[in-house]
């Protein structure tokens, strides 16, 4: 569960690789010196990359720098989702982008994403059309589909960065407690009252020493961390129609006013505004029935 460098392996004669993992209940908390583009596809999900930790609905698209530890997005999502993932070989900037001036946005782009990038907006569903093309063709069109999305990317003001700092490995070397344990107890314990003291203890680290660790790794408080994530399983439990009240106190809230100003606080909009929006009932066998586990990735 500590940070774990990843080797990838490409294929002979090839600049890059596409595919689309599944790795659901593993926490993976790693880095490579590739250049990764993320597509994601879930009714709802949570975003780990450098120090910024982060929900998204449906689907997410990012960016992410060399070296930059990240989590596997599909950690921890109870419902279907779906990935492609695509990997530039360590020396695509250097061989193939630096030597040619027309590519200088593309430079630019590549450059800053150690921030982690996300897209959104008319960007993400061409790029990820173009994703879906660009599988199926010969390595030499599929280069060039690269290219054309790269030059997408870079040309798009639908973008935000989620670290304001250079959050690559060398900033997290010295880290020695495990994320993956902290994460296992909060997801054990969210619809409880998870407890910092005993967490603290399972880790090995006074209660202090842990809250100054915490806060260093995620920019966050534990209660916040907390909350982030409750209110992330609350958008899983909407999604599958269960009412407002029903799933706050599922998710661990004590009052519901509380829980729909720190729901809009975090999305903009309350518990009934994004059930409103986002919830899309589905035909099975001619009856309308709710999305669920088994019908999420249908929609």
């Amino acid at each position: 569960m500590k940070i774990q460098k990843e080797i990838i392996e490409f294929e002979q004669g090839k600049s890059f690789k596409l595919f689309s993992p599944s790795l659901k209940n593993c926490f993976f908390w790693h880095y490579h010196p590739e250049i990764e583009l993320v597509y994601v596809e879930a009714v709802n999900g949570i975003r780990h990359v450098g120090k910024n930790i982060s929900g998204f609905t449906d689907s997410d698209l990012l960016l992410i720098g060399s070296n930059v530890p990240h989590l596997n997005f599909d950690y921890g999502i109870q419902t279907e989702c779906r990935q492609l993932v695509l990997q530039l070989r360590e020396s695509f900037l250097q061989d193939i982008i630096l030597p040619v001036p027309e590519f200088e946005n593309i430079k630019t782009l590549l450059e800053r994403s150690y921030l982690g990038l996300s897209f959104y907006g008319e960007t993400k569903e061409t790029v990820v059309q173009k994703l879906q093309i660009i599988k199926d063709k010969n390595a030499f069109e599929s280069l060039v589909g690269l290219i054309e999305i790269l030059q997408i990317l870079a040309d798009s003001s639908e973008v935000k960065e989620l670290n304001k700092e250079d959050t690559r490995i060398k900033w997290f070397l010295n880290d020695k407690i495990r994320m993956g344990t902290i994460y296992d107890y909060i997801h054990e314990n969210y619809d409880r009252k998870p407890n910092v003291n005993e967490v603290a203890r399972i880790v090995s680290l006074s209660t202090p020493a842990f809250c100054r660790y915490f806060k260093k790794q995620t920019n966050m408080t534990f209660t916040d961390f907390v909350n982030n994530y409750r209110i992330n399983q609350a958008k899983i439990f909407l999604l599958k129609d269960q009412s407002v009240t029903e799933v706050c106190f599922q998710v661990g809230f004590e009052s519901l006013s509380y829980f729909n100003k720190l729901f809009k606080q975090h999305t903009g909009e309350t518990p009934s505004e994004f059930k409103k929006k986002h919830f899309r009932p589905i035909e099975i066998n001619g009856k309308i029935a709710p999305i669920t586990k088994e019908t999420a990735c249908n929609k």
